[in-house]
């Protein structure tokens, strides 16, 4: 016959007892940590919350801005908490204490160490993933880069790992501090080199949305960051000189990763141009209004804006073939505006009108060659210019013409018939506007 099963231990009170945490989630749930990953999860959001204008519309562009924002702001404040942590049992005078423990150092420095890694570590991935969520009902292409984003992660834990160390040796109460400083002031100023070892640091900045990172710059920046940081770690931690050699194995990867970085080119980088981004997505109007497949979701916004001007422009000569709205492949007959991401907040063209008139002003845009534009009839033609535009694009109040000759035009232009505006039109668009005596009056 089976014996029954022990009941389980019970405490005085007759509740069932339970087991001890383990000395790393004791460690994880105390000190610095928590409040630590705190820090660092506001300083993201609010950051980011502050220019979101410039972010919320595309994934790569909010990846770009988290970048720098992990190694210029969250990366320094690890390390000043990590400073903080490995201080602790000097300040608290429990160090001889810990070494009547028989546990061996490196044991007890690596789990004394895990929160000022774990914790801004884990900070950073979830302040990353509050700011994708923000961009998900907005983005038209493509999904979030991932690797880079835990490169970054894995980067500020590696400098809290550090911090944790320095605090240890150095035994002045402004090191944190002061280490702080020195971090930001160190990647700020390195990050205005134009040398490849910028691509080291882990705050290196890159703003065009229209690239992405090579395969393999995340897993080598990440093994570079993390070597270095287990190489103090180890170097410390271990006690005898033969044992330290351990700390070359970390080291070596370092090395080997931050020879392959500085192999990269000091202008771009690891960054390559997606060519899927650059597609072009267009409508089917006349002229056409194209946009690039990273802002696809813009395209019915655009088209809207850009209608009052192709309605006047539809099937005139001279009218452009399309509008070309980003960094695309050239054709003949194209009008290229510029990245319409300035623009727009949340899918929304801020302001159309202002759009619009640029737009036109794009349209009216010649390369001319030096000499061109001048003479008698510069001043004038300039005039004209300005009143055409402001004829087929108003601009917003306060941006309209002030010069007596552009509003003399204007009113000119708004006093012909439908037919005669068009006529018109025709002769401007057929003319050279680098020649000011061919530019036809109104």
């Amino acid at each position: 016959m089976t014996a029954p099963a022990p009941a389980p231990p019970r405490d005085g009170a007759g509740r069932t007892a339970r087991s001890a945490p383990g000395p790393l989630r004791t460690e994880l749930r105390r000190g610095l940590g928590p409040w630590t990953g705190a820090a660092i999860v506001v300083t993201m959001l609010v950051t980011m919350y502050a220019k979101a204008p410039e972010w919320q519309i595309r994934w790569q562009d909010a990846e770009n801005l988290l970048h720098p924002l992990a190694g210029l702001l969250c990366g320094p404040l690890a390390m000043a908490a990590g400073c903080l942590q490995g201080g602790r049992d000097r300040r608290l005078g429990t160090e001889d204490l810990w070494a009547s423990v028989p546990r061996s150092p490196l044991p007890r420095l690596t789990v004394a160490a895990a929160p000022s890694a774990l914790w801004p570590a884990a900070a950073v991935l979830l302040g990353d993933a509050g700011v994708l969520l923000a961009v998900w009902p907005y983005a038209s292409w493509g999904r979030p880069a991932l690797a880079p984003l835990l490169a970054d992660a894995v980067a500020v834990g590696a400098m809290g790992l550090v911090g944790h160390v320095v605090g240890r040796v150095v035994r002045w109460r402004l090191t944190a501090p002061l280490l702080a400083v020195a971090g930001y002031t160190g990647f700020a100023y390195a990050d205005f080199t134009s040398a490849s070892a910028r691509w080291l640091l882990p705050s290196a900045q890159f703003s065009a949305a229209e690239y992405r990172q090579v395969w393999w710059y995340a897993p080598a920046s990440a093994a570079w960051t993390a070597g270095l940081a287990l190489a103090f770690l180890l170097a410390y931690g271990l006690r005898s000189s033969r044992a330290r050699l351990l700390a070359l194995v970390p080291l070596t990867v370092a090395a080997c990763a931050a020879a392959a970085i500085l192999r990269l080119p000091a202008d771009g980088g690891p960054w390559r141009i997606d060519p899927a981004a650059v597609r072009p997505v267009c409508d089917d109007g006349t002229p056409r209004v194209c946009v690039v497949a990273l802002d696809a979701r813009l395209l019915p916004a655009l088209t809207e804006t850009l209608e009052p001007v192709n309605e006047r422009l539809r099937g005139l000569p001279g009218a452009p073939a399309r509008w070309a709205v980003g960094r695309m492949e050239e054709e003949p007959g194209d009008v290229t505006l510029l990245d319409i991401a300035q623009d727009v907040v949340r899918n929304r063209i801020e302001d159309p009108a202002l759009y619009r008139h640029y737009a036109v002003m794009q349209l009216f845009s010649k390369e001319c060659r030096e000499g061109d534009l001048t003479g008698p009839h510069a001043e004038r033609a300039m005039d004209i210019h300005l009143a055409v535009a402001q004829w087929l694009a108003p601009s917003p109040p306060g941006y309209g013409p002030h010069a007596p000759g552009t509003r003399a035009h204007l009113d000119r232009l708004r006093a012909k018939s439908p037919a005669e505006q068009r006529a018109y039109l025709v002769r401007y668009l057929a003319a050279n506007g680098c020649r000011p005596g061919e530019v036809p009056v109104p």
